[in-house]
């Protein structure tokens, strides 16, 4: 089962792009030798290294190189993790940013129900915000979950996070319900928002 704090990272640190770069990026499926820099910016992108959880970031980042290394060495007949690598930074594996996209079951819990394509995880190294990899990375992953014969696709947000609503209003999410959980009324953290897309079959987008 996935730990609690790689969960809850629901695409908390992405920004709408400013400048698309149609060219500048490889989206490719990740490997074993990524999994090091890509823990290490969803580590930087959804946990703080200041303040009371700067000493628990280390172990953070382990965990979720773990959990990674877990689903790639098992991965499910519908998982795949993207990266988005630099292909003008002179080097082979720049990895700019990364997501992950899989299949979840209306009812979670016992994984029965109508199944559907969930995208989580999408984060962009700092350097690497607002130049188009994060839409890059959404574009890709539409048409995987189209590969896999799917019409729709869904994702969660933070209520607060607007930076990320707007890109993916951008693209064609729309609200399909706000949820509540414990962590929202004990911790007062913001409420998920749960995004769907409906995707068109014969788009080359």
């Amino acid at each position: 089962m996935t730990p609690w704090f790689f969960q809850q990272s629901h695409q908390q640190p992405v920004t709408a792009s400013a400048k698309q770069t149609s060219c500048r990026f490889l989206i490719r499926a990740a490997t074993p030798a990524d999994l090091t820099e890509v823990a290490q910016i969803i580590a930087e992108s959804f946990h703080s290294q200041k303040g009371f959880w700067g000493w628990a970031f280390p172990l953070l980042r382990l965990g979720i190189y773990e959990d990674l290394r877990h689903r790639l060495a098992s991965p499910a007949p519908h998982h795949v993790c993207l990266v988005a690598v630099d292909t003008t930074a002179g080097t082979a594996n720049n990895i700019a940013g990364t997501v992950e996209l899989g299949v979840r079951f209306s009812d979670y819990w016992t994984e029965a129900g109508r199944s559907f394509p969930y995208l989580s995880n999408l984060a962009v190294c700092s350097k690497y915000r607002r130049q188009g990899a994060a839409s890059q990375l959404l574009e890709a992953s539409d048409k995987v979950a189209r590969e896999w014969g799917f019409e729709d696709i869904y994702l969660h947000v933070l209520e607060n996070n607007h930076q990320a609503q707007q890109l993916y209003f951008k693209f064609g999410y729309r609200v399909h319900k706000v949820e509540s959980n414990w962590n929202t009324f004990f911790f007062k953290r913001s409420q998920q928002i749960l995004l769907h897309k409906h995707l068109l079959l014969n788009s080359t987008s």
